[in-house]
């Protein structure tokens, strides 16, 4: 039975509490819980369990330098109806794009369907149904340029994801630790 897979970023869980207590508690908005929050590098969909332990060996090899990370501010995607609400990682980090660059070159590889939309990092910290930007606004006029934290990103983890109609549950199915050297 195929799995649904990406890659990620997992975050420290005081940044992910930290993340989960700035719900503002309004209706047609849902909060991810705590340990659902990651910066997602690339979705790959759904994999056969074959395909899966080559992607496996694939993203063995991927490395970059440990590098350092800022969680600030809140936005959303989706124009005067946002769908998704995110917490910003600032401009990211040059090892962050590299880091991209090098997964999704190990899924192509393999010839895996690789996600090609441009890549813009970023926490997703909850989900909008029928609300409007105007809405939301002192949400992320409050939180437009507060510090939520910092992290040191010294790997990356390979997901799976199983939807229900109260969102996605995410699996840890493998971490991928850098060295220093």
């Amino acid at each position: 039975m195929p799995k649904r897979l990406f890659i990620g970023l997992e975050l420290p869980r005081p940044i992910q509490e930290t993340l989960a207590s700035l719900d503002p508690q309004v209706r047609g908005l849902r909060w991810l819980p705590a340990e659902q929050m990651h910066l997602t590098m690339s979705f790959v969909g759904d994999v056969e369990s074959a395909d899966e332990d080559r992607l496996r060996e694939a993203l063995a090899s991927v490395h970059v330098p440990p590098f350092f990370l800022p969680v600030q501010g809140l936005g959303a995607f989706g124009g005067p109806r946002p769908s998704v609400i995110w917490a910003g990682v600032g401009k990211g980090h040059p090892h962050l794009f590299a880091l991209h660059k090098h997964v999704q070159d190990a899924i192509l590889r393999l010839a895996l369907p690789a996600d090609l939309r441009p890549f813009h990092p970023h926490i997703t910290v909850g989900r909008a149904k029928d609300l409007t930007r105007a809405t939301l606004a002192p949400l992320f006029r409050q939180h437009a340029e507060t510090e939520l934290g910092i992290w040191k990103v010294s790997g990356f983890t390979l997901y799976s994801s199983v939807l229900s109609s109260a969102g996605a549950t995410h699996s840890v199915e493998m971490r991928r630790e850098f060295t220093s050297a």
